[in-house]
Order: structure tokens, then C-alpha cells, then sequence
């Protein structure tokens, strides 16, 4: 009981040198934060995927699927009309084109 006592002077007693190191403190424990988030995001960034994540993704993706009467369709109208084939050619030679 006594040790606790004394707890409020010895603190009293040692601040004034612990206020001396404070900035350096509070900068050593800055450059530790920023090393740690650094490392995680280096190892996070180098990660790859499991081969069962990648397997359970690939079992859920769709595959696209054209009715081939539309296909038909659209091939009828592009051998028909000329608008429509040069429209065609033009989406080939420069699909990102508006």
C-alpha cells in the first residue's frame, strides 16, 4: 500500500525528463505506424488469389449467351443494307468510336 503512496512523486519526479523525449517518442512511434502500413499494403498488393477462389469465381461467371435467330437477323439486315454494312465496318475497324 505504501509503494502506491509514493506513485504520485515518482511520477512528478520522472516527467520532466520523459517531456525532454517526447517529440522523439511521438516521431519514433509515427515512422513505426508508417513502416507497419507500408509492409501491409507491399504484401497486400503481392497477393494472388487461391486456385478454390479462383475455381469458385470462374463456377459462378455466366457465359454470354445470343439467341442465334438474332444473329440471323442481324446478318440479314447487314447483307441488305447498305447503311448497316458500311455501320459494320466502321465498328470493326474502330469499336471505341462514337
Amino acid at each position: 500500500m505504501k509503494e502506491f503512496k509514493d506513485l504520485p512523486e515518482k511520477i512528478s519526479d520522472i516527467m520532466p525528463k520523459v517531456k525532454r523525449y517526447l517529440p522523439a517518442l511521438f516521431g519514433l512511434l509515427l515512422i513505426i505506424i508508417y513502416g507497419f502500413l507500408m509492409l501491409r499494403v507491399s504484401v497486400l498488393n503481392n497477393a494472388e488469389p487461391s486456385s478454390a477462389s479462383l475455381a469458385s469465381q470462374s463456377k459462378t461467371a455466366s457465359v454470354p449467351h445470343i439467341d442465334s435467330k438474332v444473329i440471323n437477323q442481324l446478318q440479314s439486315l447487314q447483307d441488305n443494307s447498305n447503311s448497316v454494312q458500311s455501320l459494320f465496318d466502321q465498328a470493326r475497324d474502330n469499336p471505341f468510336q462514337e
